[in-house]
């Protein structure tokens, strides 16, 4: 998304203050003020699905942290971009806590509308449901996954790159490697999600954001990037 935007305004300046694993109340105390310090013409804030894993988190509650953090941003003159997440009934470890996802995403819709703010809906993403748009840990999006959305957000913003409207290619699905791949991720990525939950740390403890200042953007080449080519 940065790569897109960046090709079209070489003043375009771009921070990444994301660190995986994070909790909404670490967001909003640790992120969001210093988003505000940046004064930037645009934020998005995509926070919430990590709360919504562990036990006891309450929606309602977590709405009303969310929406103060947008308050605060929107008060700065930022135009905010907010996500739902992803409908969790394709996933086993979260279909059970399906109706606590859909009540925290409609409070998303709530606060965008209140606030004015944009709204991307990885809710209705068809081509998210699909395990090739996802890493081995199930549940982080992968190369191609990051892609759709990033489609989707530039979609909302009204700047032209390739649909997020995608089928995946038909393939046969073998019962017996299925159940090799699900024995697979219980042992190299439930348990240890489930351990590091009892220990009470994270992924993302220790880690810093990629780039936590506001700068002309660079690519990973390390030159300013030229948009990305869109596939057929």
């Amino acid at each position: 998304m940065a790569e897109r935007l960046a090709a079209d305004d070489p003043s375009f300046r771009y921070a990444n203050l994301a660190v995986r694993g994070k909790l909404l109340d670490q967001i909003v105390t640790e992120q969001v003020p210093l988003a505000v310090e940046m004064a930037p013409d645009l934020v998005s804030l995509c926070a919430g699905g990590n709360d919504l894993l562990r036990p006891g988190s309450n929606p309602d509650v977590m709405a009303k942290r969310l929406a103060r953090a947008v308050r605060d941003l929107r008060a700065g003159g930022a135009d905010v971009l907010l996500f739902t997440g992803v409908d969790p009934r394709d996933t086993p470890l979260m279909r059970r806590l399906r109706g606590r996802f859909a009540i925290f995403y409609l409070h998303v819709r709530s606060i965008a509308d209140l606030y004015g703010c944009r709204l991307v809906d990885q809710w209705s993403m068809q081509g998210l449901r699909d395990w090739r748009a996802w890493s081995a840990d199930r549940l982080h999006m992968n190369e191609d996954g990051h892609r759709l959305v990033a489609a989707r957000v530039l979609d909302v913003l009204g700047v032209p790159f390739e649909d997020w409207r995608m089928d995946w290619p038909e393939r046969a699905v073998d019962p017996r490697a299925r159940r090799r791949e699900d024995a697979q991720w219980l042992r190299e990525h439930l348990v240890p999600w489930v351990a590091r939950r009892l220990r009470g740390v994270s992924s993302g403890d220790g880690i810093t954001p990629k780039r936590p200042d506001l700068e002309a953007f660079i690519g990973y080449g390390g030159a300013k990037s030229a948009p990305p080519a869109a596939r057929g």
